[in-house]
């Protein structure tokens, strides 16, 4: 998954606003207990990522 399709995902469900802070203030166990921002600075690939988040925060399957 391209960075930027990554991106488009997490705004499409938290939206501008939040996107930001869930990317830079939620630590995700499954990532080794990293933020968003973290994993991606990592090299962590965003598929992983973004399934982590899915996870996370019960992303309807129709988003994911």
């Amino acid at each position: 998954m391209r960075l930027t399709d990554f991106w488009e995902r997490m705004t499409a469900y938290f939206g501008a606003e939040y996107v930001g802070s869930v990317a830079q203030d939620h630590v995700l166990s499954s990532l080794g207990g990293r933020t968003v921002v973290e994993a991606i600075e990592a090299g962590i690939e965003t598929k992983q990522i973004w399934k982590a988040v899915y996870e996370a925060f019960d992303i309807p399957y129709a988003l994911k």
